[in-house]
């Protein structure tokens, strides 16, 4: 048995950030815990390679979730990393904050301190945004992660683009800075054309310090508590029929596994809804109705077309042309493989009347087979997915047993709401106009999928049942709320209710979606944790105007 004083559990986007931030101070020590590799695999920090990170068991826990009815009966994958960086190591790479009222919608709840002026000056610090003119006032230019604009330029990206300004959807410099809505390339954390996930942002500079221990394949099997305080982890090193190891932690034990791992971590040692634990025959150490529960994620039909008349991703990635391609990055970093899942971002409105952009679509000049976007389809494509921005729909992630080697139920309930529906439907049409749009005219060869005789909202909504899938972007299932709220499992300080010296910092303890991909809120969240954790006082916030 060994002790430092704080141990976290997960060395993913947040795991990393912790771990540099608290061993800043010399006179404190930290262990980290990650049940997966090291991220030597070569594909994790090529940008094309997430096309085999989304499907391979050595850096990913390969999830998926439950069939429901919105999903045709389907499972749907709902990768998550598993290595160092977790899914920041495995992730599309884009960098992409929120709108002001998402963060604005958390405080109101009753959690002081996360309104968007509190949060802004974190989010500034987790970033080195790469460009000249980025605006001081939203971005920051001295963080561990470099955020840069996507270089790629070609006659489909460009004509998609024109598309949407005719339609009366404006150009945006900058979705990070005081506006959201509108049309634009993506920002992404790639850096010289190699991933920056946070293992290398935060993680190895801070593991060249004596007083941090980083433990890969040392998978959490339980905490450890004396009465209502935790004071370790027991882990197995080196998988099911590994080595038992127990850490003590003298401070405090931080979970960080993310929205899967850190809810079924607490159900397995018996913190958790009593009725799920009695039923798995798990001791209830302490009942916690919420653990689990709130699960959100956003769900995203594609259109795809078939392209005329010019090159896709589709053909660049067969025969000789995937030789150039390859020796292109080789020798330049440029290229495809240099490249994220996503090249184009929109953001805009279902309706005129709504009163914030409820909509998010991503476009890319290739077409993927049966819409997922491991695998290439045979023929030259593009592809717009649409979906809402904050869903309404809520599932959870309970435990199936109380072996820790068991994957949890992964339910998000998709589209249950029917406000959820309404606004994607919405999202689908208006997709549809994006991607047949008059300047794109002339590379547009037909409709692949729905096809153009899916015309009615059935029509439409049987092919979100068909194709619809997840944008990766599962959170919330240790819900940060005040005492009145049932389903709160931490405080506005990311404490766990009832227990001593144990907190969850990671997109489980979001209270409701933000409108983005999670992976910069995470960082933000992290950085903003580690203040707290070690006493300091907040970061000044924001001074913003209306």
């Amino acid at each position: 048995m060994e002790s430092f004083d704080y141990v976290i559990v997960g060395a993913g986007s947040a795991g990393s950030v912790l771990a540099n931030r608290l061993s800043e101070d010399e006179k404190t020590t930290v262990c980290v815990l990650e049940a997966g590799p090291s991220d030597w695999h070569p594909f994790i920090h090529i940008p094309a390679g997430f096309m085999y990170t989304l499907v391979n068991p050595r850096v990913n826990w390969l999830y998926t979730s439950e069939p429901s009815e919105w999903t045709g009966g389907r499972r749907i994958a709902a990768p998550r990393g598993k290595t160092l960086g977790g899914s920041s190591s495995i992730n599309g790479h884009i960098y992409n904050r929120g709108q002001r009222l998402d963060f604005d919608g958390w405080a109101q709840r009753g959690n002081l301190g996360w309104g968007y002026a509190d949060v802004l000056p974190y989010f500034r610090r987790t970033e080195r945004r790469m460009v000249a003119e980025a605006d001081p006032t939203f971005r920051g230019s001295e963080g561990n992660l470099p955020i840069t604009d996507l270089e790629w330029r070609d006659p489909l990206c460009e004509a998609f683009i024109e598309g949407a300004v005719q339609m009366g959807i404006p150009r945006n410099r900058d979705y990070n800075g005081s506006q959201q809505a509108g049309v634009s390339y993506v920002q992404r954390i790639i850096h010289n054309g190699r991933r920056v996930s946070a293992a290398r942002g935060y993680l190895r500079p801070a593991m060249k310090r004596r007083n941090l221990t980083v433990r890969t394949h040392a998978h959490a099997t339980n905490l450890i508590f004396e009465g209502k305080r935790a004071v370790g982890v027991r882990y197995l090193k080196g998988g099911r029929n590994g080595t038992p190891v127990e850490v003590r932690a003298a401070r405090e034990v931080i979970l960080s596994g993310g929205a899967v791992n850190t809810p079924q971590l607490l159900q397995i040692s018996g913190v958790g809804p009593a009725a799920l634990l009695q039923s798995l025959g798990i001791a209830v150490k302490h009942e916690l109705a919420g653990v689990g529960e709130n699960l959100r994620d956003h769900y995203a039909p594609r259109f795809v077309a078939r392209v005329k008349g010019a090159q896709t991703i589709n053909e660049k990635s067969h025969g000789l042309r995937l030789v150039g391609e390859v020796v292109k990055y080789a020798v330049a970093r440029k290229g495809i493989l240099a490249l994220n899942p996503t090249l184009i971002y929109v953001f805009w409105k279902s309706d005129p009347n709504v009163d914030n952009y409820d909509l998010q679509f991503t476009f890319t000049p290739a077409s993927y087979k049966e819409g997922v976007q491991s695998t290439l389809d045979d023929f030259p494509g593009m592809t717009i997915a649409s979906w809402q921005q904050r869903p309404d729909s809520i599932g959870y992630v309970r435990a199936k047993s109380a072996d820790p080697f068991t994957a949890p139920t992964i339910q998000p309930n998709y589209l249950a709401a029917e406000s959820d529906r309404r606004v994607l439907l919405a999202g689908m049409k208006i997709a549809r106009k994006l991607i047949s749009s008059p300047p794109l005219q002339k590379y547009y060869e037909r409709e692949e999928f729905p096809g153009v005789q899916a015309q009615s909202d059935e029509e439409l909504m049987t092919a979100a049942k068909q194709r619809g899938t997840t944008t990766f972007h599962l959170m919330g299932t240790c819900r940060m709320a005040p005492d009145s709220d049932p389903t709160a499992v931490v405080d506005d300080q990311l404490r766990v209710r009832g227990l001593e010296n144990l907190r969850v910092v990671d997109a489980s303890i979001m209270p409701t979606m933000p409108s983005a991909n999670l992976n910069a809120s995470v960082l933000m969240i992290a950085e903003k944790a580690a203040d707290m954790i070690r006493g300091k006082p907040a970061l000044e916030a924001a001074t913003l105007r209306d």
